[in-house]
């Protein structure tokens, strides 16, 4: 498998408060990896320091064999695509962005993102307040696009969510790795699932 993607040992900080300590991830072709979580504990300034939003102080990250720490964002999926995806957004065509729903919206921000044909979605909460049946939908366009061999990076709290769409997942704490392995790992052990993520 290629690896697309391989963070090494990033540290973090905000000022002088540090996030993160020593996160290490890898994500292969066309595989879906999941940074899991409770809320607080680096998810976010994890995908921002990948991004170059939020540069690590220390580690690199290496996207397909070139160093690209610190490296800004740049921002010919066509909207045809988008619209078979996402139909609803077919009917909001004209309507501006900040008066859609929750769902919407976030069905907006993914295909805003994939109008630039990416080799990895990173998504970041992607369930986030929205209804359960919004959740749902979400999750099998994400699946969708899994299965159509795109690679997804998905920072979740939603623990079923993420389990149900990831082939690998890593667990945060405290801005630490506290876990990495399959996800069939923590989907099939109540008691782990447990004691890293329950509240």
């Amino acid at each position: 498998m290629t690896t697309l993607l391989d963070v090494h040992e990033i540290e973090t900080a905000y000022g002088l408060s540090r996030v993160l300590f020593g996160v290490s991830i890898a994500v292969n072709a066309g595989e879906c990896v999941c940074l899991l979580g409770r809320n607080g504990v680096g998810k976010t300034t994890t995908m921002r320091s990948i991004m170059g939003l939020t540069p690590p102080q220390a580690g690199r990250v290496v996207w397909k064999g070139t160093d690209i720490t610190g490296w800004p964002p740049y921002h010919d999926f066509s909207i045809d695509r988008v619209f078979d995806l996402f139909p609803k957004l077919r009917e909001l065509t004209g309507r501006n962005g900040g008066f859609l729903s929750g769902g919407e919206q976030q069905m907006l921000t993914i295909a805003r993102t994939l109008m630039g044909n990416p080799e990895l979605l990173l998504l970041d909460e992607p369930s986030e307040g929205l209804a359960p049946i919004v959740v749902d939908h979400l999750g099998e366009q994400i699946a969708r696009l899994k299965r159509e061999g795109l690679t997804i990076l998905l920072a979740e709290q939603n623990v079923e969510f993420s389990l149900a769409l990831a082939d690998r997942v890593y667990v945060l704490e405290k801005g630490a790795l506290r876990f990495s392995g399959p996800s069939a790992a923590l989907r099939d052990n109540e008691a782990l699932r447990h004691e890293l993520l329950a509240l």
